[in-house]
């Protein structure tokens, strides 16, 4: 259990909230009754006009990010990769111009490394590769391919790419003091039985669904109505499909999702580590354990420049309680190896320097099947 420390007022029931619904959240029609129940059983005593209002008042004052469906990019289509270079600080601002002026960057931050200090996000749609001159069609992986060498060119600097070789863990859960302590109350287990499928392609319909949740559910008393109005189907089908996109993966989870920032957790640290190969999987496994690791991921080695090949991010409050979640990680990978100082280091963020989300919607329009 944590105290976020945050600035925000928060009270008892959003504590609940936030607590309570990082995930799990009802996929009914009418799920603020459902989730209401769920919280009274635990000794929150609220009705569902009153979470209502409570989740659309959190959203109001920035605590929460939005409310809604988490859309896992990868699994509706295309590929994103983390990308590092060297901005030169005379020409640092000139770099990252370059490097965000390329609609295919999603995110892009400055990060404390004696070189490499600028790292940001890919995100490309299958069937980008080739350019106009050639009509395209070529992989997403060739698309990222062709634009760090475009963005080698334009900079004059090497990129270094490190998509994920395997995913640990994703799932950031910010937890306040207060009731739900360990963010267990899951609700997902309501509403129609689902059967995922293996389904690679997505219907017409399935893309206006993803495009359209893709910034958050309507805070109403019927979110999942009013999603179904705006693409034009069934309210039934809408909560069938995001149902099974959640069993399936294209949705990582539904429900709040926390401006972490709002509730104090400003620290945020990019652990890397040169673990020895033959244990990096026991390692990885063990280290997504970990509650405060939110993202955790085997990325690839750059012989000579980035010797490390695995990641591990970790938010604290402040800079004490991130680096002794720091020393967990190290603890835990102690069981494993003898870890040294050269073996390690961590990337603190200094300034966002871009951060527009990943395409879906184009992501999401190449992955509708030709005959749909």
């Amino acid at each position: 259990m944590t105290d976020a420390g945050t600035d925000a007022e928060l009270s008892t029931l959003d504590r609940a909230v936030v607590n309570a619904f990082q995930g799990g959240f009802p996929v009914v029609e009418r799920p603020w009754g459902p989730a209401a129940a769920a919280l009274s059983q635990r000794g929150v005593d609220v009705t569902g006009e009153e979470l209502l209002a409570a989740v659309r008042d959190l959203d109001d004052r920035g605590v929460l990010s939005r409310f809604g469906a988490l859309v896992n990019a990868e699994e509706i289509g295309g590929t994103a990769t983390l990308v590092a270079t060297h901005a030169p600080p005379e020409r640092f601002d000139e770099v990252a111009e370059t490097v965000n002026a390329h609609r295919e960057v999603a995110h892009n931050y400055e990060r404390e490394h004696p070189h490499l200090n600028m790292w940001f996000v890919v995100s490309v749609a299958d069937g980008e590769a080739g350019g106009a001159s050639n009509g395209g069609g070529g992989t997403a992986n060739e698309r990222v391919d062709e634009l760090l060498a475009e963005i080698e060119s334009e900079t004059g600097e090497a990129t270094y790419n490190m998509p994920k070789q395997r995913e640990f863990h994703v799932g950031a859960k910010f937890l306040l003091d207060g009731p739900i302590p360990e963010g267990d109350l899951d609700c997902s287990g309501l509403g129609p039985d689902v059967t995922p499928t293996d389904a690679a392609t997505l219907t017409p319909a399935e893309r206006d669904l993803v495009v359209e949740i893709q910034g958050g559910l309507p805070i109403t008393e019927t979110p999942y109505a009013d999603v179904a109005e705006a693409i034009g189907q069934p309210t039934d089908w809408v909560v069938e499909t995001i149902k099974r996109f959640d069993a399936e993966g294209k949705v990582r989870r539904v429900g709040v999702i926390p401006n972490h920032y709002a509730l104090g957790y400003t620290e945020n640290g990019m652990t890397v580590w040169d673990v020895p190969d033959e244990v990096v999987d026991d390692v990885g496994e063990a280290v997504a354990a970990l509650d405060f690791v939110t993202h955790c991921y085997r990325r690839p080695r750059h012989e000579g420049v980035w010797p490390y090949n695995f990641f591990a991010m970790t938010h604290g409050r402040d800079e004490a309680e991130s680096e002794a979640r720091v020393r967990q990680v190290r603890d835990v990978m102690a069981d494993y190896w003898d870890v040294t100082d050269d073996d390690w280091d961590t990337l603190f963020s200094t300034r966002i320097l871009k951060k527009t989300g990943i395409r879906l919607d184009e992501r999401a329009d190449a992955q509708v099947a030709e005959d749909a």
